[in-house]
């Protein structure tokens, strides 16, 4: 008895009521039929036979069920179809909602410089787009949550994706960005300016730009520094990644010590100062992984929800008990009086 009192506790603090307990109310329209529709009209016997008292003799002792003794049968069918009408709900379990907690554009360069084969990945010298283009897909991996941008820049910038929860349609865009999609300079305040317009329409969450560039900004109308002063205007937080070996190479070997690569690391150093941001170095693809490991600490994604009990539908239960008792009352043997 406890045992049955503590689940019917139970089962009453998991029900969630009905979705539409107006349909309840049909409950009793068999009765109102029955009682505001005219009788039916009883004819005379179709038959007379002389021995009709021994048929009725014969069926009143064949142990057959008689309708009127199981009206209870297609009342609880009927009381069991308008309660799985009214759609009975329970709470599921707690459950914690994703949220967006941050709205994330990554800026790629595509200049002609990213094309320089001076990487390693995997045992192989690829060029930097192939690098960063890996190291990226495994940071998109762990920004679930967020609402996830990219853009391209060269001579122009250009966003192939908005901002958006589907990291797998930005994953898909960043594989198919190549070189010299979008020329071979490098627009890096347009990339930025551009990053901004898209973030400022999103007003919640926090607003992070990832800008990765291997040179100096030689194309564009708007200014690096104008676009990161735009950019703290709008509340933009601005993180920077220089990228690109230490020098020259030949027949894709790196060539340490045959002179620095141009990079605009003072350009981006400011950048990163003026919008609250972070600037780094990357000269391979680990130093690279590393960045991108430790932006994931400095922009967490981990914001929890309010937990909330999700309302699960239970009218198949009585809708299939309707069914049973329907069929029962139908199948069982019968006679008529």
């Amino acid at each position: 008895m406890l045992g049955l009192a503590a689940w019917l506790a139970q089962a009453q603090a998991g029900f969630a009521g009905f979705a539409w307990p107006w349909l309840l109310c049909a409950a009793p329209l068999p009765l109102l039929v029955h009682w505001l529709l005219p009788a039916r009209r009883q004819g005379g016997d179709a038959l007379r036979v002389p021995y009709a008292h021994r048929l009725d003799a014969i069926a009143a002792g064949s142990g057959l069920v008689s309708r009127r003794s199981l009206p209870w049968l297609a009342w609880a069918a009927w009381l069991l179809l308008c309660a799985a009408a009214a759609r009975p709900q329970s709470f599921g379990e707690a459950v914690a909602p994703p949220q967006s907690a941050r709205n994330l554009m990554l800026a790629l360069d595509l200049s002609g410089s990213m094309g320089e084969a001076d990487m390693a990945l995997g045992g192989a010298v690829v060029d930097r787009l192939t690098a960063a283009k890996a190291v990226l897909a495994d940071f998109l991996d762990r920004r679930a949550g967020d609402r996830v941008g990219l853009l391209v820049f060269a001579d122009r910038a250009y966003a192939l994706t908005p901002l958006t929860l589907d990291r797998d349609s930005v994953r898909q865009q960043l594989n198919d960005a190549v070189l010299n999609l979008v020329g071979r300079a490098t627009a890096l305040g347009d990339a930025i300016g551009l990053a901004v317009k898209r973030l400022d329409t999103q007003k919640q969450g926090d607003r992070v730009l990832i800008v990765l560039t291997d040179g100096v900004n030689t194309a564009g109308l708007l200014d690096p520094l104008k676009a990161a002063e735009l950019a703290k205007q709008a509340k933009v937080r601005v993180h920077t990644i220089a990228f690109g070996g230490g020098g020259a190479s030949i027949f894709g070997m790196p060539l340490p010590g045959m002179g620095e690569e141009e990079i605009d690391e003072a350009t981006l150093q400011k950048i990163a100062q003026i919008t609250g941001g972070r600037s780094f170095r990357a000269r391979d693809i680990e130093e690279l992984a590393n960045i991108y490991a430790e932006l994931d600490r400095l922009e967490p994604v981990d914001v929890p929800g309010e937990k909330v009990r999700p309302r699960v539908e239970r009218y198949p239960w009585p809708l299939i008990a309707a069914a049973v008792l329907a069929g029962l009352s139908v199948l069982l043997p019968v006679r008529r009086r």
